[in-house]
């Protein structure tokens, strides 16, 4: 019977503890979100290293945020395990567009290529 319980007990902290397959659009606002609040653990943890790099040196030239950022999302395109999403929010003046991978089954935001060109 202890045996029993702890197996449950232990299912269910499993359960629980485990991260929420988000969509790309989801984790676009937690990562715009995070980026304004300059909240860097949520930032690092839905992006890749790369991501994370590039907008951690796009966030020191970023004042300090009076308020929540709005973030709406206005397109997104999934292409197997790359993600496209058209966003706008409260601090920018015109939408922009993050490219999302999937690593270990997670939606990360990650750094475009030179010369990629997305669907929008």
């Amino acid at each position: 019977m202890k045996n029993l319980v702890f197996c449950s007990l232990v299912l269910l902290f499993i359960s629980c503890s485990e991260t929420k397959n988000m969509s790309p659009s989801e984790t676009t606002k937690i990562v715009v979100e995070s980026f304004y609040a300059k909240d860097n653990s949520t930032l690092k943890k839905h992006t890749t290293s790369d991501g994370y790099d590039s907008l951690l040196m796009i966030q020191g030239l970023v004042p300090d945020a009076d308020n929540d950022a709005s973030v709406a999302i206005s397109d997104e395109v999934i292409e197997t395990d790359i993600a496209w999403v058209k966003y706008s929010s409260n601090y920018d003046s015109k939408p922009g567009i993050f490219k999302l991978v999937k690593e270990n089954n997670q939606w990360k935001v990650t750094n475009k290529g030179p010369r990629e060109k997305g669907p929008f």
